[in-house]
């Protein structure tokens, strides 16, 4: 029997999306940055945006923080800023990319020195998440090899593993440690975390606070993110997501703009049980607000689908093989038309019933671009 649109709209006032503070200011690609105007200047600005799409949205009460992107003086002051906006502190993600020393890795890296600056950087990570009542560490480890040959891998991964003991061995009560894969990019021979696979047996060293987390831009072509999903659910190591789309690799697009129905098929193998669900989209041609905007309605609606799939029916014909009869049930709950439900949701938490209107309609934007001024040159590169 599939839930009544009442049920369904109990458990989709539940959904809450964490936004990321990156997410809001310049993005680009290797070859440029394209600034916006009325870009935010700092994390609190960033903060602010995070809290309008909020506003607009009711579902995404969290923004995660990048370090040392958002980095301030005084954290505390930054927590009491999301705070007063409606807004906690989501997951921290340490930089462990862009420095010149991690040319060769960070925690993988040969150099031991280097290794230690990574494992710093971590631990700091681990005290600012403490300060901003920050519940996890969201890590992605640019780290890998570019030619056959240039290093040993097997002690790549000793290394790695004996870093993040280090770190784990640091996470105070309540916070827990994601990491994120990636199969290429900035390494094209080898990753040293490039499959679901590597990082679930790295989370079952390190213990049970480790889990995966799931980027819906790193994965090869036709792999299948909703098996993924199934797995590590059932291992108890899904740590959350990283919500994004795109076309051919991490093109970092609007959340359901490519494959919908992938992602109301993530939906469909998490049921209600959801993990922590983040937005990791910056791509460099859309204005941001909105587009994180659409991103959480997207989600909200793949969600709502999810959520009217009759789980009777498809066990039973599950049960019987009939092939066709399980899908068209899955078929049917996507085809529903949930945006007046939705809409309903937000209004009754006190968002927009169409947030992307009424964004539009509210002036922030134009706010915001007198405040904060006029673009900046296309500057050379991604954070140039």
């Amino acid at each position: 029997m599939a839930r009544t649109s009442a049920e369904v709209e109990q458990e989709l006032a539940r959904l809450e999306v964490e936004t990321p503070s990156w997410g809001y200011g310049d993005s680009g690609t290797r070859f440029a940055t394209f600034p916006q105007a009325g870009r935010p200047r700092d994390a609190f600005e960033r903060i602010d945006d995070a809290a309008e799409v909020h506003r607009l949205t009711a579902a995404a009460p969290a923004v995660a923080l990048h370090f040392p992107w958002d980095r301030v003086e005084d954290l505390g002051s930054l927590r009491r800023h999301a705070e007063s906006r409606g807004l906690r502190i989501g997951a921290v993600n340490p930089n462990l990319f862009q420095a010149a020393e991690y040319k060769l890795g960070s925690v993988a890296n040969p150099d031991p020195a280097v290794r230690a600056r990574a494992v710093a950087h971590l631990l700091e990570c681990v005290e600012i998440a403490t300060e901003l009542g920050s519940t996890a560490q969201s890590l992605w480890l640019a780290d890998g090899t570019n030619y056959a040959g240039q290093d040993d891998l097997r002690a790549r991964r000793e290394r790695l593993l004996e870093s993040l003991t280090e770190v784990y061995a640091a996470l105070p009560p309540g916070q827990e440690l994601l990491l994120e894969y990636k199969p290429f990019e900035p390494a094209f021979y080898a990753t040293d975390l490039a499959d679901w696979g590597s990082a679930l047996l790295c989370c079952q060293k390190l213990g049970e606070k480790a889990a995966v987390l799931v980027d819906f831009g790193h994965h090869l072509l036709g792999a299948n993110i909703e098996q993924i999903v199934a797995i590590l659910a059932a291992e108890g190591r899904l740590g959350g997501f990283h919500f994004n789309n795109r076309k051919y690799a991490d093109d970092d697009l609007i959340v359901g703009s490519v494959n919908p129905f992938e992602l109301f098929s993530v939906f469909v193998e998490l049921g209600t049980d959801l993990p922590r669900l983040t937005i990791d989209q910056a791509h460099n041609v859309e204005a941001k607000i909105e587009a994180m905007t659409l991103s959480v309605v997207n989600i909200q609606e793949a969600f709502a689908k999810a959520l009217l799939v009759d789980r009777e029916a498809l066990a039973a014909a599950q049960a019987e093989g009939d092939v066709l009869g399980a899908h068209e049930v899955l078929l049917e709950a996507f085809r529903a038309d949930v945006r007046e439900l939705c809409a309903r949701v937000r209004e009754a938490a006190g968002g927009a019933a169409d947030p992307v209107a009424a964004l539009r309609e509210s002036g922030y934007v134009e706010r915001i671009v007198r405040e904060r001024g006029a673009a900046a040159p296309v500057s050379a590169g991604w954070n140039a």
